[in-house]
């Protein structure tokens, strides 16, 4: 009985993995709290660009955008861009550890252990990034990509933030 339980709930879990998202959709609202508990919303930056970045420290790519995002939101005005860095599947101790690090990069940093915030955007592997305009829809998404490619994904940023 427990194994068929333990399928069923397996099944399930794969039915309910939502698709990346598509230019022009709404993504999900509540992304997830920060290292004080303090919850975060994407629409709680609407009139903003709005960078969400799911992110592992042991995924190579990710260690290398952390820093750039970090210098994207720091060079941007408050009032136009707010990057949401999401730790995906990773232990609570190991974002507090990450989070002291990046402390002070002006970016949103979110922890998603257990992975239900990427589910909800569609997230099968990482780096993955959503990147939603000033309306609050979706503009762009990049999944897997590789450190070569980070320069083209800053002009589409920049691209995006002029619209």
């Amino acid at each position: 009985m427990r194994i068929m339980c333990a399928a069923l709930c397996f099944l399930f879990s794969i039915m309910v993995q939502a698709e990346p998202y598509k230019v022009g959709d709404v993504p999900h609202d509540v992304v997830g709290k920060t290292v004080d508990g303090t919850e975060v919303k994407v629409s709680d930056f609407k009139g903003k660009l709005v960078i969400v970045s799911f992110w592992a420290s042991w995924c190579g790519p990710c260690m290398k955008e952390l820093p750039i995002l970090g210098g994207i939101q720091n060079s941007a005005t408050p009032e136009k861009l707010q990057v949401i860095s999401i730790n995906y599947g990773e232990s609570r101790k190991t974002f507090r550890k990450i989070s002291d690090v990046l402390a002070g990069t002006g970016m949103k940093l979110v922890a998603d252990p257990k992975k239900r915030t990427g589910k909800k955007y569609g997230v099968e592997g990482i780096p993955h990034m959503v990147i939603v305009d000033a309306y609050g829809k979706v503009a762009a998404v990049h999944i897997g990509y590789s450190e070569a490619q980070l320069p083209a994904l800053i002009d589409e940023i920049n691209e995006i933030a002029r619209r």
